[in-house]
């Protein structure tokens, strides 16, 4: 696909047709990365910074020794 580089507000835009976006797999409002590569602008959907639960303790081992902490004596009118 061939394009011009237009000026949108104070910046410059591209625009891409809907079949160059789904063939990249992005849609709109989806986030990308912009990288420069030597004289190419590499533009890239960016992957998702949600992490699920699964990943989020992968790797975790519960073999920490739990144990009650003192806290001290109350200082105000904190009921225990």
């Amino acid at each position: 696909m061939r394009t011009t580089i237009k000026k949108w507000g104070n910046s410059q835009g591209l625009r891409f047709s809907k079949e160059m976006l789904a063939a990249a797999g992005i849609q709109i409002d989806d986030e990308v990365t912009v990288e420069i590569q030597g004289n190419q602008i590499v533009i890239e959907k960016a992957e998702s910074d949600e992490i699920c639960l699964k990943e989020l303790f992968e790797g975790y081992r519960n073999d920490a020794k739990q144990e009650e902490m003192d806290w001290g004596e109350p200082e105000g009118d904190e009921k225990w």
